[in-house]
């Protein structure tokens, strides 16, 4: 037994190919980069590793290809001590990947094909075993409503709190943000959301509070501006980001998010929760990311 705090995620699962390069190619044109590298990756992957890292016991459900690039992720995740038990291999399937290209300002732009993340079957994340002693569920916008609303209300059946990722971007389902505790967008899913555009933490403040009247908690990120957090009857959460020497912007919301989910199924206080992710997600920029060997 482990006293461990557990952490599900739902979600999704990639290979990712990094291509570094001078800058993004624009429309039509041709770019001739320096480098590339596979890389594990999918937002729910990587917020699984980071909420491991951040001291959880995490147990995964997703699905992957019976192909190289599945057993490449299912590796990555036994590595990042994520428990692969429930995700599923899938025959006949493509496993997810991207492309992603890195600048040399250290931002990036990224193409996904989301292959067997589309493939999994809602009963699958309503297993007893997943949610036995769950205090915190991740999900994210990659994966299918269906599977998020299913596992959504398995986590509330459970007494887990429900953290999701509105990345990409798209719509949800009332049925959905119903059943949302607590929200983090970055500034781009926060004006989509809301309207409200984002340049800094004081524009972060009014797009929570604009967004607080449908989700009980809110957390903005607005990149080099910081983060802000809104929670019902707390104060005001207003972070500035931390002074590092960028290398790269690529997973550090991903790395925000796990590492939340962490502290919150911890017992950490709201604040000391988005503290410790707007801490974790500046170490992230800063070091250059290293591929599971």
């Amino acid at each position: 037994m482990t006293d461990m705090p557990i952490v599900v995620v739902v979600g999704s699962l990639h290979y990712d190919i990094m291509v570094d390069a001078p800058h993004l190619p624009r429309k039509g044109e041709t770019v001739t980069g320096y480098s590339w590298r596979p890389k594990f990756g999918g937002k729910g992957g990587n917020q699984a590793v980071a909420a491991a890292k951040a001291g959880a016991q995490v147990r995964f459900s997703g699905a992957v290809g019976d192909d190289d690039f599945g057993r490449f992720l299912l590796t990555a995740l036994e590595q990042g001590n994520v428990d692969i038990s429930k995700v599923a291999r899938l025959a006949d399937t493509a496993s997810g990947m991207s492309v992603a290209i890195l600048d040399e300002g250290g931002d990036y732009g990224a193409v996904i094909v989301s292959g067997a993340n589309l493939q999994v079957d809602p009963k699958a994340v309503t297993h007893a075993e997943i949610w036995r002693g769950a205090r915190v569920l991740i999900l994210q916008n990659e994966m299918p409503e269906a599977i998020n609303i299913a596992a959504a209300r398995a986590a509330r059946a459970a007494g887990a709190v429900v953290c999701v990722n509105a990345a990409p971007y798209r719509p949800m389902a009332g049925e959905f943000t119903e059943l949302i505790d607590v929200l983090i967008v970055n500034a781009i899913e926060a004006e989509d959301l809301c309207g409200v555009s984002v340049a800094s933490l004081a524009d972060a403040a009014l797009a929570a509070e604009a967004m607080s009247g449908s989700f009980a908690t809110v957390i903005v990120t607005a990149g080099g501006s910081g983060v802000v957090g809104l929670k019902r009857g707390e104060a005001l959460v207003s972070l500035p980001a931390l002074p590092v020497k960028l290398v790269s912007t690529h997973g550090a919301g991903d790395v925000f998010v796990g590492t939340l989910a962490a502290g919150l199924a911890t017992g950490l206080s709201f604040s000391a929760s988005v503290g410790a992710a707007n801490h974790a997600a500046a170490r992230h920029v800063s070091e250059m990311p290293q591929s599971p060997q």
